[in-house]
């Protein structure tokens, strides 16, 4: 229930606090500087720990997977869903909170639609970069793939993220369609429905990636610090391994996720809302690019039997 923005200070959990001086404007924030990034490769110096087993998890047979075979991708970097739109440069910041030991730790995360794209199964994706912070301590960096579909539907192509102990890199859980049985899954559907099924949001067996979406609420009024938003749809997001425990999301239409909840049995109790909503500035963009770079340089040094067998991101064409 990671990806994007799904980031909870555990392994493969991973998706403020400005107060509003009122609930009702509809211009956004003063958006601050965009936070330095700490370059990655000072963070992979210490050996990786022992790689785990695989692990091959089955399909419920309640679920099923999406064949992306069956989808046209004519335009897949030009993603304009009305609740999941990426355009380039567009920096999103989320700050909030989450438990351990019945404490409040404060979790941070940043989603930087990036101006690269990149080749999976013969599909042209979206670059995004993602790094997440607990306790002001950087705890995840990861680049993430999507594409939209010519029905309007985004899909997940699979990610790269690295986790980090005391400034020491501990974990790679890559997954990417087309190795180790891994297939792409969908991020948000092209006309959300409620009652709609369950859609599958990538399947990474090797890595233990089953995550799942639903629809659970349409038509929706909420707030956070950037701005009070109508028509939200609200999902929660679930896996195989953890089906009781729900990550809630909140979509405003022409913005994306703009609040994180939970429900049920999820140990982290993650509660996360939007504070800075803004695009960047071309410098500001290239930092994040190179950083994305300089992530994607590190997975080829690291994932062997994955990343390393495909193709490099590419700056977009102008």
């Amino acid at each position: 229930m990671k990806q994007f923005p799904r980031n909870v200070p555990v392994v493969f959990m991973l998706f403020l606090i400005v107060v509003l001086s009122g609930c009702g404007g509809t211009a956004p924030a003063p958006a601050p500087e965009p936070t330095a990034i700490i370059p990655v490769t000072a963070k992979t110096e210490a050996p990786m720990a022992e790689e785990p087993p695989a692990i091959e998890p089955t399909v419920d047979p309640e679920f099923e997977l999406p064949d992306v075979s069956l989808a046209n991708f004519d335009d897949p970097t030009n993603i304009d869903n009305k609740y999941f739109p990426m355009t380039p440069g567009t920096h999103i910041v989320y700050e909030g909170f989450t438990e351990e030991a019945a404490r409040q730790i404060p979790h941070s995360i940043e989603f930087i639609v990036t101006d690269l794209t990149k080749e999976v199964q013969g599909v042209r994706t979206v670059v995004a970069y993602i790094i997440d912070y607990s306790d002001g301590e950087l705890v995840e960096a990861e680049v993430a793939f999507y594409a939209q579909d010519n029905d309007g539907t985004v899909w997940f192509f699979g990610e790269h993220p690295e986790v980090y102990e005391d400034g020491k890199m501990v974990e790679a859980p890559t997954w990417i369609p087309g190795y180790k049985g891994a297939l792409a899954g969908i991020v948000m559907k092209a006309q959300p429905e409620l009652d709609m099924p369950s859609y599958a949001q990538g399947w990474g067996p090797a890595v233990n990636w089953t995550d799942r979406g639903r629809v659970i609420g349409m038509g929706e009024e909420t707030c956070v610090p950037v701005d009070c938003y109508e028509d939200v749809l609200i999902t929660e997001e679930f896996s195989q391994s953890e089906p009781d425990a729900y990550q809630v999301k909140y979509y405003a239409p022409g913005v994306g996720n703009v609040k994180v909840g939970w429900r049920g049995e999820d140990a982290t109790h993650e509660e996360l809302e939007m504070t800075v909503y803004e695009q960047l500035n071309p410098e500001a963009l290239a930092e994040f690019r190179n950083a994305a770079l300089t992530l994607e340089a590190h997975a080829f040094e690291i994932s062997k039997e994955v990343y390393a067998l495909t193709a490099p991101s590419e700056v977009r064409s102008p």
